[in-house]
């Protein structure tokens, strides 16, 4: 099973990706940092004749290199109560590629993977996350995306996240589940 980690914070060595790294630890992913790549927000055309606009930024790239993957990790900060603007916006523009003939068959290659949401918020996030994990929900039903699991973690300044015992706890549980 391959692994592609998609991660959407903007802080290098943030806590998501401390909590990340636990759970690919030791092995093979693919690490896709969205910050690295320009994603420009959806252009709705659902209703135009066209069906989509395409854009001119990285987001072809980052799709092409997501979709070889059979297990897909978003790793996101918890951000006003939701994944970060980056990840909705990478995600927003699966609705191009459900209409772009480039991509014909991209539900059902979505229909193929299992997914997994790591998030770590400073805000009691084992209860405000859970929102986040239900709009995560939604959008691989939509997609037929088996979700699989995922982690709340609890960390605000940098470094944090190694006080929560319980996310580390499940971080190496879900790497010994990936092996």
């Amino acid at each position: 099973m391959s692994i592609a980690v998609i991660y959407g914070g903007n802080r290098p060595d943030g806590n998501v990706e401390t909590l990340t790294k636990l759970v690919t630890q030791g092995l093979m992913v693919e690490e896709i940092y969205l910050k690295d790549y320009s994603i420009e927000p959806i252009i709705d055309k659902r209703h135009a004749e066209e069906g989509f606009s395409d854009v001119n930024d990285d987001y072809n790239a980052v799709i092409n290199r997501i979709l070889p993957h059979d297990i897909l990790i978003f790793s996101t900060p918890i951000y006003w109560y939701s994944m970060t603007g980056i990840m909705k916006n990478f995600i927003d523009r699966w609705s191009q590629s459900l209409r772009d003939p480039n991509y014909p068959d991209f539900k059902a290659l979505m229909s193929s993977k299992k997914a997994y949401v790591i998030a770590v918020g400073g805000d009691e996030p084992s209860i405000k996350g859970l929102p986040m994990i239900q709009q995560f929900q939604h959008i691989f039903d939509f997609v037929g995306t088996t979700f699989a699991g995922y982690i709340l973690g609890e960390g605000n300044k940098p470094g944090d996240i190694v006080q929560d015992l319980k996310a580390i706890s499940a971080a190496e549980h879900l790497r010994k589940e990936l092996q």
